[in-house]
């Protein structure tokens, strides 16, 4: 055989072997996938009617509420117009939300979560399992629910006025928000995470308060939404551990992003946040100041230190403030921001505090900013105990 023959059936060989390679290679994924897909197919055949029933008895015999009520797949679909793009309002973290219109005019807002998402299940329950027990009015209200084979959705009431990020972070909505309006959204909050921490017959920790949690209805009161990631404690616990974390960058308190210890200071601290992004009308992270990017936390901690703190307010303000009481509030905002929980007052005590006039507050300190520099949801997976308190997280997406 000459050489250039036999330089053609090694080059041959090698080729079929390749090839070969290449086939089986793909031929073994191919069979990998259709074995996984298989194996998850007989895990929710066998799980899913458990589960179900297990949400269903949920709020079956949390008090048997009439005004729960769970919603045929048909009326959700009429609602919402097949679920178009139209009637789409927003993306939360385990599927979209729609707003829907009955035929007599009712409107509600429809959370949809992901057919695929094993973990939207577990939101799914949390999500009744928690807000099915709450009454209070700066509390979004959850009106039922929908299952139809692996679809679940949750039927809130709908809020005409949007999320409050919705207007203090745009140029031209904020005109509408004088502080006035601002502080009686601040109270409205601080009351609802009040009646969470204090007053409910659960303790919750919502962990993932902020802007766009906060919902307004028709005459801009504030309601807390989105309990997807709220947890029960037992009324006489007071922290638990997390080993990873679930909530929004730039809201988290520094000993939960850090350690992932939680307790209702950690509300606290995404409180004091939310506060001074309602009175600067400025994002918790990402403002440009003097040609450099700050934090709010820093930035408010500057201009509070040199006594500058007039720079800091929203200019669409004008004048139409009483200076003493926005100093309050973000003296508050401060004190909720502390980097020891020991520093930072209760949700009861912030209440007592901006319903009270000519108190006397102890000066803030440095606030725990460096741990606030990024504004991104990120989830969570298991959370271990401490207190005897045992906590089921949800995994992301």
């Amino acid at each position: 055989m000459v050489p250039g023959q036999k330089q053609d059936r090694a080059f041959f060989t090698i080729l079929t072997v390749y090839s070969s390679a290449v086939l089986c290679t793909r031929l073994f994924f191919w069979l990998l996938s259709v074995w996984m897909k298989e194996k998850r197919r007989k895990m929710n055949s066998m799980e899913e009617p458990e589960n179900m029933d297990e949400v269903l008895r949920l709020w079956r015999i949390e008090d048997t509420n009439s005004e729960f009520s769970l919603y045929d797949f048909s009326q959700i679909v009429d609602a919402t117009n097949n679920f178009s793009p139209k009637s789409k309002l927003g993306e939360g973290g385990f599927g979209p939300v729609y707003k829907g219109v009955f035929p007599d005019g009712q409107e509600l807002a429809i959370k949809r979560l992901s057919a695929r998402s094993r973990q939207g299940l577990t939101e799914f329950k949390n999500e009744i399992q928690v807000i099915a027990k709450l009454q209070h009015r700066n509390l979004v209200r959850l009106l039922g629910c929908c299952i139809h084979e692996e679809e679940k959705m949750l039927i809130y009431e709908y809020l005409t006025n949007k999320s409050l990020d919705h207007h203090i972070f745009d140029p031209i909505r904020r005109e509408s928000l004088k502080w006035k309006m601002r502080s009686k959204i601040v109270e409205g909050i601080a009351q609802g995470l009040l009646y969470l921490h204090n007053h409910s017959r659960l303790r919750i920790i919502h962990r993932d308060l902020k802007a766009s949690n906060i919902l307004l209805d028709s005459e801009l009161n504030p309601k807390i939404s989105d309990f997807g990631m709220a947890r029960i404690f037992p009324s006489d616990a007071t922290q638990a551990t997390a080993s990873r974390l679930v909530g929004t960058f730039g809201y988290m308190a520094p000993e939960y992003a850090s350690d992932g210890i939680l307790s209702i200071k950690s509300d606290v601290f995404s409180f004091g946040v939310l506060l001074l992004e309602i009175i600067s009308g400025k994002r918790s992270s990402g403002f440009q100041y003097n040609g450099e990017f700050y934090n709010l936390l820093e930035y408010a901690w500057q201009m509070w230190e040199g006594r500058r703190w007039n720079e800091f307010i929203d200019p669409s303000f004008g004048d139409e403030y009483e200076p003493e009481e926005l100093m309050k509030y973000l003296a508050v905002a401060l004190m909720c921001v502390q980097e020891k929980t020991i520093d930072r007052p209760t949700m009861c005590d912030v209440v007592a505090i901006l319903s009270s006039d000519g108190i006397t507050l102890p000066e803030p300190k440095q606030p725990a900013y460096c741990y606030a520099k990024l504004d991104v949801s990120v989830n969570v997976t298991v959370l271990s105990s401490r207190n005897n308190v045992t906590i089921t997280t949800i995994n992301g997406r």
